[in-house]
């Protein structure tokens, strides 16, 4: 099996939130492959969501949903064990999980947050309001969504770029994994634009982060491409799959020139990408601490 990308080759903490269902599969094996890497320790976030309602009613149905998800908990500690990979489950009942999941995965002080991809209306439609789109909501650093049966080899890499903030951490990223990572080859830089009128500043900001990344990773080859349309959602999405890449990194609620990367757009191409997707955050300062709303 060839190795994943080396999301953050100094990841030392690797958070994984499932609910034992094999929706998560994809994300289980991203998580082995870059523990594997990066030497990193995985911890396993199995989180209950209960209801309000009677005390008797939440105790039983929590008591069947751990009781499923034992051994898919059970198959992740002997999966890791086989790759020599520290590994702790936690399993906790919470009234509201993406908000328990996103502050253990503070807690654990994990350099990234790896989910599956789940949607009622199939692989291909994120539901707005879905579990993973509550976790990205809440503005963790890196939350990397992976596709049920995907396996992500990291050679080929698509950059969502439109001058936000959001937008440069996640160059900043992609730099720092095309240093780290030997098996990356190619960086598309993409940005899309509404009207052709936009086009020029499109292809300025595409250019710019390839000007950049060329510079600092020098072994990575970069191409800016430059689109025009709508939704923005579905040409990047497209555009992933023109490529052939492997994973779309993408910046969370940014407000940049284009407004292409508020947090509905990244949701949209989470729910619409063949791979994995990696949601970047730009950096707070350390003692702003996490962001959480109740």
């Amino acid at each position: 099996i060839m190795n994943s990308t080396r999301v953050m080759n100094a990841s030392k903490v690797i958070a994984l939130a499932t609910d034992g269902s094999s929706y998560t599969d994809g994300a289980v094996q991203e998580a082995v492959f870059l523990a594997q890497s990066c030497g990193a320790k995985i911890v396993v976030l199995n989180i209950i969501p209960i209801d309000s309602g009677s005390a008797t009613a939440v105790h039983s149905s929590a008591t069947a949903m751990r009781k499923e998800s034992k051994k898919y908990m059970d198959d992740i500690v002997k999966l890791a064990g086989d790759n020599d990979i520290s590994c702790e489950i936690l399993v906790e009942e919470s009234y509201q999980p993406d908000k328990t999941i996103v502050e253990l995965a503070y807690k654990y002080k994990a350099d990234i947050l790896i989910m599956g991809r789940h949607g009622k209306q199939g692989l291909l439609k994120l539901l707005v309001g879905s579990m993973t789109s509550k976790v990205i909501g809440h503005g963790f650093p890196k939350v990397l969504v992976v596709p049920k049966d995907f396996t992500s080899r990291g050679e080929r890499v698509l950059l969502a770029v439109d001058g936000s903030e959001a937008s440069t951490a996640a160059t900043d990223e992609i730099i720092g994994m095309g240093l780290n990572c030997s098996n990356m080859k190619e960086v598309y830089a993409l940005s899309v634009t509404r009207s052709e009128s936009n086009l020029a500043d499109a292809e300025a900001l595409a250019e710019a982060a390839c000007t950049r990344g060329r510079e600092l990773a020098p072994n990575i080859s970069f191409y800016p491409l430059a689109r025009t349309g709508r939704p923005a959602a579905d040409i990047i999405s497209r555009t992933a799959e023109e490529k052939q890449v492997d994973m779309i990194l993408i910046g969370g609620h940014g407000k940049g020139l284009t407004k292409l990367l508020m947090g509905h757009v990244t949701e949209k191409v989470i729910g619409k990408a063949h791979c994995a997707v990696l949601v970047i955050e730009k950096k707070k300062a350390e003692e702003d601490g996490p962001e959480i709303d109740g």
